[in-house]
This record gives structure tokens, C-alpha cells and sequence, in this order.
């Protein structure tokens, strides 16, 4: 989970440890400095540890967590190598891992990965990296035009053509690959705005003040149809047929 300070990445982080907790059985094991949301066990066993007073250390933390047998693992802020590396050994070991970084989008994220490691050690990261990471999940929050503020995300699933391009390295046409495959569940900070223009929650001013590309968002709403809200389909489409007229997308964070 990634975004800037303020950015409400914790906040959303915390939802999704609630969502796993109030549906799956297990235990959740979360590492932070300091513990910022408190849980209660609902059909999983949450133990929460803080830094500097059930861990002496992060690193000390960090080498413990796999003796109490945790399903999921939530660890604070990854800041260092040695964060990163037990990130990756505990998502590689079949561990469902969440964490947050400072970083503004999942190209910033990737490179931020790749600074954490020397050289010589970026061949085989890039490999780990590509087999163990499911998902990052960009946000920023806007203004929204009801009042109060709105998160706008941005998805990218590791789906296997952006595996393909992790493994080499290539991060700087990750975003063109989600833009143009449209993976479902998958999206950019353009498609999300776009439709939060087009449904009314954000202003127009407010969407471009915060996309990573004004020009690219400008286009989609001038030219996207796609981004239309679902109340807008003709009246008589949803009259004739008998089944929902919504589609729901999940992102199943419940193995590995």
C-alpha cells in the first residue's frame, strides 16, 4: 500500500486487515512503530506487536514473527533493505504479507524496491519480486465535491505480462501495459479519476490537480465512454432483463 504522508495508505491498510479478519479464520501477526489502529479478534487471532515495546528492534521483530506461526503478516513501513528482504522471504513462503512505502504510484513503489538493493543483487530481487508480490495499491485523497475527502486509487495486479516486465527490469512502461490490457480489478489513477469526474464525487479541477498525467486524464474524459456511470444506460436495458446491473471486483488477498 503505498502514497504520500497524509495519503490515508494506514487507514486503508487497517480496512483491509478488518475485512480479513471479520471473514477468515487464522492469525494475524502485525508489526508496527507505533500501533496506530487497534483490532479485535473477530474469526482470526490478532496480535499486534509494537516497536520499542514487544519488539526491541524492527530487525528483532522482523526474525521472530515466523515462530509464532502467523497466516498474515502486516508489517508497519518497509524503510530498509533488510525490511524489504523479509517482506519478500515471508510473501515467497507462502505468507500473505501487507505493508506500506512512501511512494506516490506503483512505478515509484518498484523503483523504490530496486533502491533498496545493491547492484549485484537486483537480478535476483527482480525475480523474487515478480514471483512473490500480488498487488500495489496506490492512493491519494481528493477533495471531494459532497464535502469531506474521497481516496482515488490506482491498482497494479501481477498479472503475468507485468511479471514479465518486472523480471527485466523494465518499470517504465508498467503503467501503458495496465492502461492497455485492462486486467479486471486492474487501474490507473487516470481511469479512477475519470470516473470520479464523470460520477460527480470529485470536481474536474480537483481530478487534474492530482493525476499523474493531466493530458492523459483530459483525453479519457473527453473521449472514454467507458467511464460513463452505470445510470446513464438506457432505461429500457435494465426494464428487459432480470439479472443485476452491477458487476462486483474483488481482490482475493486470502492466500499467499
Amino acid at each position: 500500500m503505498v502514497g504520500s504522508t497524509g495519503s490515508g495508505k494506514s487507514t486503508s491498510l487497517a480496512a483491509m486487515l478488518d475485512h480479513r479478519n471479520a471473514r477468515m479464520t487464522g492469525h494475524i501477526l502485525t508489526l508496527e512503530e507505533p500501533i496506530e489502529y487497534l483490532f479485535k479478534n473477530k474469526k482470526s487471532i490478532v496480535n499486534q506487536r509494537e516497536v520499542g515495546i514487544d519488539a526491541k528492534t524492527l530487525s528483532l521483530g522482523l526474525k521472530n514473527a515466523l515462530r509464532q506461526a502467523p497466516d498474515c503478516i502486516m508489517i508497519g513501513e518497509i524503510r530498509d533493505t533488510e525490511t524489504m528482504t523479509a517482506a519478500l522471504n515471508y510473501a515467497l513462503s507462502g505468507h500473505l504479507c501487507l505493508a506500506t512505502l512512501h511512494a506516490n504510484n506503483s512505478y515509484q513503489a518498484l523503483n523504490r524496491i530496486l533502491g533498496f538493493f545493491p547492484l549485484d543483487m537486483r537480478p535476483a530481487l527482480l525475480s523474487d519480486l515478480s514471483a512473490g508480490l500480488r498487488a500495489v495499491v496506490s492512493q491519494r485523497l481528493l477533495r471531494a465535491t459532497a464535502g469531506g475527502l474521497i481516496p482515488a486509487v490506482e491498482v497494479m495486479l501481477n498479472t503475468p505480462l507485468i511479471r514479465e516486465l518486472i523480471v527485466k527490469g523494465d518499470f517504465s512502461t508498467i503503467k501503458d501495459t495496465m492502461e492497455k490490457t485492462m486486467a479486471e480489478g486492474s487501474q490507473t489513477f487516470e481511469q479512477c479519476l475519470a470516473r470520479m469526474v464523470v460520477e460527480g464525487q470529485v470536481s474536474r479541477e480537483e481530478a487534474l490537480a492530482y493525476a499523474d498525467s493531466p493530458t492523459n486524464l483530459m483525453w479519457r474524459l473527453q473521449n472514454d465512454f467507458s467511464t460513463r456511470p452505470s445510470s446513464q444506460a438506457p432505461a429500457s436495458a435494465a426494464l428487459d432483463s432480470d439479472e443485476p446491473s452491477f458487476r462486483e471486483i474483488s481482490l482475493d488477498l486470502g492466500n499467499g
